[in-house]
């Protein structure tokens, strides 16, 4: 067991972000995260987090994976205070950081979430785990499954996904995973690409659209410049931003301002009452 005061992080927060999928509730203030092959349960008490592995794993693995050398209060505290709104976003979901994900679970990941919501975009990736993936066995004896490798579904008829629930999203997996294994695509090489570099060689996989490399270069590649637009953010960027989002001012770390306001506008937390810029709870 590992023991550390974090500060500016909030594993509900975090879960309920949008951009990882393998990562859920186990009650009491535990969560149970997946990643790769890797398994880990964690629990949080307001600044304290336990996490059920060895100090070398957490050094290893989980730290960076978490992205827990960098100072997310610092970008909080570069927020222009005058934009009320993500001073509010940026409250409201203050202990979000960017995880460092798999590439090729993110590729997957962010083409069956096109057109789709959190919860299903979850039962589609564990049934494709659980279907494909390898079987493992945690230190604590939990039974889980490994995100299956881009030549196993490369193997696949274009339909065959369709039995994991992703609709029409099965040939763009099915798709993607031949261009990887066949060397269209090199993802060891998006690995080292600046991000307009590895936005566009992302774009070269069936189904993968602007959004959807936007994603993928934030959640698995780190560019913290990248800044997805759904219709949850064009829609903010309409209603706040008439002439743009202040690009310059967060320049380098526009994502992690994505994370905020898409948060803040899917946690429903924006319909609540708020005094200066900060959440003002109903009891109180």
């Amino acid at each position: 067991m590992v023991t550390k005061t974090i500060e500016n992080f909030s594993l509900s927060q975090i879960c309920e972000s949008g951009q990882c999928f393998r990562m859920q509730s186990a009650g009491d203030d535990t969560y149970q995260v997946i990643a790769g092959n890797h398994y880990l349960e964690v629990k949080q008490q307001g600044r304290e987090c336990f996490f059920d592995c060895d100090e070398k794993e957490y050094e290893t693995f989980w730290m960076e994976y978490f992205d827990l050398d960098r100072d997310y209060g610092a970008y909080i505290r570069q927020i222009n205070p005058n934009d009320k709104y993500l001073c509010r976003a940026a409250h409201a979901g203050e202990g979000i950081r960017i995880l460092r994900q798999d590439l090729w679970e993110m590729i997957v990941s962010f083409l069956i979430s096109q057109q789709n919501n959190i919860p299903r975009i979850r039962r589609c990736i564990q049934n494709i785990c659980e279907r494909y993936g390898e079987k493992m066995i945690s230190s604590q004896g939990k039974v889980y499954y490994a995100f299956p490798q881009a030549r196993e579904l490369s193997l696949l008829e274009e339909d065959e996904l369709k039995k994991c629930n992703l609709g029409y999203r099965s040939k763009y997996v099915v798709r993607s995973a031949r261009s990887v294994v066949q060397g269209e695509v090199k993802l060891d090489e998006i690995e080292k690409m600046p991000y307009k570099r590895a936005k566009e060689e992302l774009m070269k996989l069936f189904g993968v659209g602007e959004k959807v490399a936007d994603c993928i270069c934030l959640f698995a590649l780190h560019h913290l410049q990248a800044f997805p637009k759904d219709t949850h953010i064009l829609q903010v960027l309409k209603e706040h931003y008439k002439r743009g989002f202040p690009n310059r001012r967060y320049r380098g770390f526009q994502g992690v301002m994505q994370q905020y306001i898409f948060y803040y506008e899917l946690s429903g937390l924006k319909n609540e009452e708020w005094d200066n810029g900060k959440h003002k709870r109903k009891d109180s």
